[in-house]
């Protein structure tokens, strides 16, 4: 069982600010997690390999091709605010 001040604890290492009614609705959450880790933890898992996909994975991407892109003027014409070819934003200084 997973104590209040373990969720306390976990909720400060994430900068997370919980009510009173979170703490104990994740108290309990969390609880049911481990407890459900723990009967996983008691399978038999001799003889199976290891996999972190059940089905295979196959590439499906298209080849990497060069081609043709967009004109650099095109492309900043729709652009607020250009600034030496390239598209200027908001310094995240400023934002804050």
């Amino acid at each position: 069982m997973i104590e209040r001040e373990q969720v306390l604890h976990v909720a400060r290492l994430s900068r997370l600010k919980l009510s009173e009614e979170e703490v104990a609705v994740l108290e309990r959450e969390l609880s049911s997690i481990l407890d459900h880790v723990d009967r996983l933890a008691e399978i038999d898992i001799e003889g199976v390999e290891p996999t972190s996909h059940v089905v295979p994975l196959e590439n499906v991407l298209r080849e990497d091709l060069p081609r043709p892109s967009l004109d650099r003027r095109r492309a900043l014409e729709g652009a607020p605010d250009p600034y030496e070819g390239a598209f200027r934003v908001p310094s995240p200084q400023a934002e804050a």
